[in-house]
């Protein structure tokens, strides 16, 4: 059964058409109007091995909120989607990302109860003309429409672009792991029986 989804969510603010499929092989086509992130989610997509398509037009010209809170938004939604009823998942996945300097962690709970702890201190507040702050907005949204629970940590790192980027390469291979079907699992992996 193919895992997929996708969603188109048009506010004031943003027009997003977003495709997302779990069992991909990392292809992406992206356009945000936010070259930052555009790059983060390629990123992503590659180290998850997903296969994502994003066409976003945003008020980019007050800034890149609303874009990269939606973008988030819609990824999460999509997510929740094509997992289905989580059936035969792993549920669990942890990444850890060395880039240059910096070292990530992301450890993925497919709980349906979601919660962000995030734990980074960037020392640039900005990445060209990307606001730092955005990575933390878009990662609550993401964990909230997913229903998952998200904890990043970026353990030491002083560029801050090499910083962001090592999450991102975490998320997707914690994500990964954590979708992953494991044929060793029978049912919903859960004493609860549901999630």
């Amino acid at each position: 059964m193919e895992r997929f989804a996708s969603v188109e969510r048009k506010t004031n603010e943003t027009d997003i058409s977003l495709k997302f499929g779990l069992d991909g092989e990392g292809n992406s086509s992206i356009m945000t109007g936010v070259p930052f992130m555009t790059h983060m989610l390629d990123l992503f997509t590659k180290h998850g091995k997903f296969d994502l398509t994003v066409d976003a037009k945003g008020d980019t010209e007050v800034d890149d909120h609303h874009t990269t809170e939606d973008i988030g938004i819609c990824l999460g939604q999509t997510l929740l989607e094509a997992l289905g009823d989580k059936r035969g998942i792993k549920r669990y996945g942890n990444a850890f990302v060395p880039m240059d300097e910096a070292l990530a962690q992301v450890v993925i709970d497919l709980s349906n109860r979601p919660h962000l702890e995030f734990r980074a201190e960037f020392p640039s507040q900005k990445v060209g003309t990307f606001d730092t702050e955005l990575v933390h907005e878009f990662l609550w949204k993401f964990a909230l429409e997913a229903r998952m629970n998200l904890h990043v940590v970026v353990h030491y790192g002083h560029n801050t672009h090499h910083m962001i980027e090592a999450i991102f390469k975490a998320l997707g291979r914690a994500l990964d792991e954590a979708t992953t079907i494991d044929p060793r699992v029978k049912g919903i992996p859960s004493t609860k029986g549901m999630l």
